[in-house]
């Protein structure tokens, strides 16, 4: 992995409702720009994705998503409206970013929900995309999210009783994240901690397949906690503001522009079919499958994938 780069440039972007969005840049300011997507949705970015570009040749922008981070408002505050976060006000704050930026075409580099984010930014915006570098990979289906919301209790089945519990009496086991989005909007706060916390708790069960899985950090902060819950169960009960396999169709809208599609062979959260069913369709898409990862990019051989696939691409304008 390259040195991880301190950002040296950051600030917040102002968007339509009131969002001002937070975004920094680490590496090269005059080197070939990427813009990397956080997972979700809800996380934020982190300058150690630096560890995944040469920072020499990339000038890496880091974006927190709405509501997400250090953007504002905070959707973890049950007073933030969540109208105006949807997959289309992603989109049109990506390419704001890149007109506020003064950027022609750059890379895209997504983890997880940042994949789906990633899609559906190119398919809009095909002709600012030079590639796109994609690992744990998703499409933010229907299909997608009653898996790791319904099915996966045939993986985890008393972590996902426990999870179904929690969502109140008489929820629908193939809807929690509709009844976990009701309870992170009660204006009871002991209600919202403690969906936020199992909902949290059942994120760290389904991605925790490889040895020696330790929980992340980051939920074991309250505030955190209630951000990520409300976002994710926000856009998995709206089918992540996507029509039916609208991803997976319109790849022809960017069957030429070169990709990385990466995935653990152990990632059950984000199985590898669907990065395999991507590439069948993407010409220009180059599948890898890491033997012993997961659904992280900790992973060394995740991590090691996507820098040999940023080290590649630097010949690619």
């Amino acid at each position: 992995m390259y040195p991880i780069s301190h950002p040296h440039t950051s600030n917040h972007l102002p968007r339509p409702g009131d969002h001002h969005l937070f975004w920094q840049e680490c590496g090269n300011p005059h080197g070939t720009p990427v813009l990397a997507l956080h997972g979700g949705p809800g996380s934020s970015s982190a300058p150690h994705w630096s560890a995944l570009t040469d920072p020499d040749h990339y000038r890496l922008i880091l974006l927190d998503q709405r509501g997400a981070g250090a953007s504002t408002p905070d959707a973890g505050a049950p007073t933030t409206d969540l109208t105006t976060n949807t997959t289309p006000h992603l989109v049109q704050d990506c390419e704001a970013l890149r007109t506020h930026l003064g950027i022609d075409r750059w890379h895209l580099m997504g983890a997880s929900w940042g994949t789906c984010l990633a899609l559906a930014y190119a398919q809009t915006h095909p002709e600012q995309v030079i590639s796109l570098i994609l690992f744990a990979v998703t499409t933010g289906t229907r299909q997608e999210i009653t898996w790791i919301t319904h099915d996966m209790r045939r993986v985890f089945p008393q972590e996902w009783e426990d999870f179904h519990a929690a969502a109140g009496p008489g929820a629908d086991p193939r809807a929690l994240p509709a009844a976990y989005a009701r309870l992170l909007a009660d204006p009871d706060p002991r209600v919202r901690h403690d969906a936020a916390l199992a909902w949290c708790r059942w994120e760290d069960t389904h991605v925790a397949t490889v040895p020696n899985f330790t929980p992340n950090p980051r939920f074991q902060d309250p505030d955190f906690r209630l951000t990520f819950a409300r976002l994710v169960t926000h856009y998995w009960s709206n089918d992540c503001f996507l029509s039916p396999n609208q991803l997976l169709d319109n790849v022809k809208r960017i069957a030429h522009i070169p990709a990385y599609l990466i995935n653990g062979r152990l990632d059950i959260s984000g199985p590898s079919d669907t990065a395999h069913h991507l590439a069948r369709r993407w010409p220009a898409a180059e599948l890898r499958i890491v033997g012993g990862a997961a659904h992280t990019a900790n992973n060394h051989g995740i991590g090691r994938a996507v820098l040999e696939a940023t080290d590649h691409l630097r010949q690619v304008t």
